[in-house]
């Protein structure tokens, strides 16, 4: 049955629901690593280990939620899950155990998974083919909302405590997901089960999307992880300094989705999809090489847009690929989901490993600027034949 409701409540449902399942209960993460240190309730590399376990909650999501779903109504999903990330963050206002900590931000990113995969399908059930693009972009700019205000809002409540901060961000939270409560379409039909991967024939093209794509997403998690703590404390300029940037970097992650949509309707996906993994690779590397602020504020700028944008791009680059199979491009995003997810997995637990034992900063942005290119390099190949 389709969906029924307004456009608007719908949409704003849903951007509340990425701003709480990836701005929030992922990215408020980041300014919280120094302040987490300095108060001792974790050592450095635990507190790494810690942002890492939101991005494997993030997998396991990405990988069970479409098929653990298919018979639920979305519009319960979506709520409980909102739910399950504010509770998280008032649990996470207990420092009680290394464990407890892993648990809540391992079961944010389940519930941010759920939310990425669930929330956009289900506003845009109400939204006419004509104004989905449009609806889509500012979806999607509950990334970047939610980065802006974790960076604005995360040092002055740091000034009142850790418990303070983690309270307030539940409490934004629950104010958020009040707010979404009566948004979702009514009688919105159960997501539907993606077909296994194995049952579609997906072309090398498609494959090595999905290669560049993973290779992408590790390539993000030194700023997506570090960049407040690589400011603050390996650049000794301190948290409020960190903070500013990583408003910048939401502020940019806001204006991404739009700016880059736009562009790809003139030159097609495949050209922005190849821009996008050229700039990033320069710009994440750029902070291992220069540390001046206009080398910080050109990479927060340039990879912060594209933080939320790479994920539209790539949906429109599969859509450019198999312009004809809905099940078939049903399957190809389900397998791009899932290898974004191990692919910042996979880099979260790899960089964190490193830090521990190598303490460099610059090794973990050289890296990441070496996976994007590598994810430029296959593009390349690929074109070519």
């Amino acid at each position: 049955m389709r969906a029924v409701g307004s456009i608007w409540p719908a949409t704003l449902a849903a951007t509340a629901a990425i701003l709480v399942g990836i701005g929030l209960a992922r990215f408020s993460y980041t300014p919280l690593i120094p302040a987490l240190v300095t108060a001792q309730w974790f050592s450095p590399a635990d507190a790494a280990y810690l942002g890492a376990a939101n991005l494997a909650g993030y997998l396991v999501g990405a990988m069970f939620t479409a098929r653990a779903t298919a018979r639920m109504n979305a519009a319960h999903v979506l709520r409980a899950m909102m739910l399950v990330v504010a509770v998280s963050f008032f649990a996470s206002a207990f420092p009680l155990s290394f464990a407890w900590f892993f648990l809540w931000r391992f079961a944010a990113g389940v519930a941010g998974a759920a939310l990425m995969v669930l929330a956009a399908p289900t506003a845009l059930r109400v939204v006419p083919p004509e104004r989905q693009g449009f609806a889509s972009g500012i979806v999607f700019m509950g990334v970047g909302i939610g980065i802006a205000a974790s960076g604005t809002l995360v040092p002055l409540l740091v000034r009142q405590g850790l418990v303070a901060a983690w309270c307030g961000l539940g409490a934004l939270v629950l104010a958020l997901t009040i707010a979404a409560w009566g948004g979702w379409p009514r009688e919105a039909a159960a997501a539907q089960a993606l077909p296994h991967a194995r049952k579609a024939s997906l072309g090398p093209a498609l494959v090595a999307l999905f290669i560049a794509y993973a290779l992408n997403a590790a390539g993000l998690v030194p700023h997506m992880v570090f960049l407040v703590d690589f400011i603050a404390r390996g650049l000794g300029q301190g948290l409020d300094a960190g903070a500013r940037y990583w408003v910048l970097f939401g502020v940019a992650a806001m204006a991404g989705p739009v700016m880059l949509g736009r562009l790809a309707d003139r030159i097609g996906f495949a050209r922005c999809v190849r821009m996008a993994y050229a700039l990033q690779a320069a710009m994440i590397v750029l902070p291992a090489l220069v540390s001046s602020t206009l080398a910080l504020v050109l990479s927060c700028l340039v990879v912060g847009a594209y933080v939320p944008a790479i994920t539209m791009l790539v949906l429109g680059r599969i859509r450019e690929l198999v312009p004809q199979d809905a099940s078939l491009r049903k399957a190809a995003w389900s397998v791009a989901t899932v290898a974004f997810a191990l692919g910042q997995a996979a880099g979260a637990y790899g960089f964190s490993f490193l830090f521990a034992h190598q303490g460099s900063y610059a090794l973990l942005y050289a890296l990441g600027g070496a996976a994007l290119a590598l994810s430029l390099a296959i593009d390349a190949v690929v074109a070519r034949r």
